[in-house]
């Protein structure tokens, strides 16, 4: 690197290359879906604190899936509204690497607690009797906070990574938030370390918890079937439908971004992608999980039956 090399302070972020008209219109419609994003998840947390029906492991695990969404949707969303109404305000370099960081540290942790949701349930249905003694809150609490500790670690290996690399310009990530690799394409040398530990992150915290959630549900679908009373294998396969509709979401669009071939406009389609993990899935996630639970609506209407009786009282 050259002496008269610059330090970098600061990025512009791109974000999406459209008409001023378009993007306001996709600031309105973004501006909505973050704020039903933060109500959905809120009222997930709210139920589960308030029902003491929903003091169980798997609403434990939930309440931590909610609070992802919400560090999802929180840590990019209010940047890309920013960059919509103006494009040209930049990004400070620890403000950029930051955002990398949590980004990483909540995609990972979804990975980890999916795969812990999903031994929940198997745990649940083939082993039903066991189940208060495997799946005990000892237990629970330790799964939660391994989960988020090897997420917020996996990240700042990647970050620590990013940092020793300089940045020559030009300083214009192709992206609405400071995603890993379009920041990666800005640096002016050999990123073969980075690419290789992206891959292998990508091979343990994808494929791997994968197949675990995989074989777990396959199990699952066998115990399902040998159930006799139609009423518990309707109850069964709907609250694993919902787990698995998230897992589709999240793994599916994971998968596409970082591990399958890029296409020719692959600065686009990692922008669309990145939005199933920064708006849509965090959006989706409270309606799957309450539109297909009986207990979540039951607890709804509880909430509102009690705050509707303290009203007329």
């Amino acid at each position: 690197m050259g002496e008269n090399q610059t330090v970098v302070v600061e990025f512009i972020l791109l974000g999406f290359c459209l008409g001023p008209r378009i993007q306001m219109l996709l600031f309105g419609l973004f501006s909505l879906f973050f704020v039903f994003t933060l109500l959905g998840n809120g009222l997930i947390l709210g139920l589960i604190s308030l029902d003491s029906r929903l003091h169980t492991p798997m609403y434990f695990f939930l309440s931590h899936l909610a609070i992802v969404d919400i560090a999802y949707a929180c840590n990019t969303v209010p940047q890309m509204l920013v960059n919509l109404l103006n494009p040209d305000k930049p990004i400070s370099f620890a403000g950029c690497l930051t955002q990398t960081f949590l980004f990483l540290t909540f995609a990972h942790t979804e990975c980890l607690l999916l795969v812990v949701m999903s031994y929940d349930r198997y745990v649940a249905i083939c082993h039903p009797l066991r189940y208060s003694a495997v799946v005990s809150w000892g237990v629970c609490v330790t799964l939660v906070l391994t989960s988020w500790a090897c997420g917020s670690l996996l990240a700042l290996v990647h970050v620590v990574l990013i940092l020793r690399l300089p940045f020559c310009g030009p300083l214009e990530i192709n992206h609405f938030f400071c995603e890993i690799l379009s920041v990666l394409k800005l640096a002016c040398a050999d990123t073969g370390l980075n690419q290789v530990v992206i891959f292998a992150a990508c091979v343990f915290i994808l494929v791997g918890p994968l197949c675990l959630v995989l074989v777990s549900y396959s199990r699952i679908l066998f115990a399902v079937l040998r159930i006799q009373s139609g009423e518990g294998r309707r109850k069964a396969f709907s609250t694993c439908s919902s787990h698995l509709c998230v897992v589709g979401l999240f793994f599916g669009s994971a998968i596409v971004m970082y591990m399958a071939p890029k296409s020719r406009h692959p600065e686009e389609q990692q922008k669309i992608l990145s939005l199933f993990y920064s708006l849509f899935n965090p959006l989706l996630n409270p309606l799957i999980y309450s539109l297909r639970n009986a207990e979540v609506k039951g607890a709804l209407r509880r909430v509102l039956h009690k705050e509707g009786h303290s009203q007329l009282e």
